[in-house]
């Protein structure tokens, strides 16, 4: 018996290794299926604490694969209570549940679009209520001021003919002054 070489120890411990992660894979693979715990590639690797890339190598996907088509075509046991329901139920429970989310959603679209509206209502009234007062005390106040000006009108027109008699009898009294300086010279 010759002595092995380190690369010949080196190959043979990563075969024991390998040997062994694929044992560890199809004994996880096997109780998952016997608890009817859902399949998955990455669950199967993570559970079995080995790398993603085993769980797809040649000789272990196959099994894999086997596995998740197995649960796809059988019952599957629901966890809660025991219950044994179809993947295509499973299926089809969880289309109904995306489908209630998505009406649900919709609903409180709605409902957040009319408070939105029912708020900036409620906003509007409540700044436009001193607007409103602030508008019926400047109408009060034209009006008063409108009704001042229309007496005032016919007074305007008298000032003016009074100050247009006013004028001529300056224009009068300075010719008057003018005659009566001429004749003191004269």
């Amino acid at each position: 018996m010759s002595a092995r070489t380190p690369a010949e120890v080196l190959a043979a411990s990563r075969r024991r290794t390998s040997v062994t992660k694929r044992q560890r894979v199809f004994g996880t693979l096997q109780h998952m299926l016997d608890e009817g715990e859902q399949i998955t590639f990455r669950e199967l690797a993570r559970r079995a604490r080995v790398s993603t890339w085993l769980v797809y190598a040649d000789g272990v996907r196959r099994h894999v694969q086997a596995a998740i088509d197995k649960q796809d075509a059988g019952p599957v046991r629901a966890r809660s209570n025991g219950e044994i329901a179809s993947s295509a139920s499973l299926k089809a429970d969880l289309a109904m549940a995306h489908e209630e989310i998505r009406a649900l959603r919709d609903k409180c679209e709605r409902l957040q679009s009319g408070m939105r509206h029912n708020l900036g209502q409620q906003l509007d009234q409540i700044t436009q209520r001193p607007l409103a007062e602030r508008i019926t005390e400047l109408t009060d106040a034209n009006r008063k001021l409108e009704a001042e000006l229309a007496e005032l009108r016919p007074l305007k027109k008298k000032a003016r003919a009074l100050e247009a008699d006013l004028a001529a009898a300056r224009t009068s009294l300075r010719q008057m002054i003018r005659d009566t300086n001429q004749g003191d010279k004269a």
